[in-house]
């Protein structure tokens, strides 16, 4: 793994509304974004996990439309599912979109996010 010192960072707030998940992005500030990034370095894009739905969820991966583009390179999942990273060393101009995906403790059903997006400019 490279260095990964760049970091953005990003909370995804999970909530219920008439039992249907709701996914809501916010930076470290808590100011509302929609979970987008655009990269120009090596970078390492952070989404902490805060779940208001009293379902136990955790982050188990990440799900690309074009895997095998190598915007991103890199994905791994920290703090008991609390905690997911993604790795893109700019070496690669391109769009990733993405969903994470996401497991709960009442069932064995996954739940997908809607789709952020990181967009590397590649290293000029």
């Amino acid at each position: 793994m490279s260095d990964i010192s760049n970091i953005v960072e990003f909370n995804l707030i999970v909530t219920l509304t008439n039992n249907l998940p709701e996914f809501n992005y916010t930076d470290i500030n808590n100011k509302p974004v929609t979970g987008d990034c655009v990269i120009e370095q090596e970078q390492t894009i952070t989404y902490k996990l805060i779940d208001k739905t009293d379902k136990g969820l955790k982050f188990v991966g990440a799900t690309f439309e074009k895997p095998f583009s190598k915007v991103i390179d890199d994905v791994w999942v920290q703090d008991n599912g609390q905690q997911i990273n993604l790795l893109d060393l700019d070496k690669v101009i391109g769009k990733a979109s993405f969903r994470f995906v996401l497991s709960n403790s009442q069932n064995s059903l996954m739940l997908l996010s809607p789709d952020p997006v990181i967009i590397s400019r590649g290293q000029t």
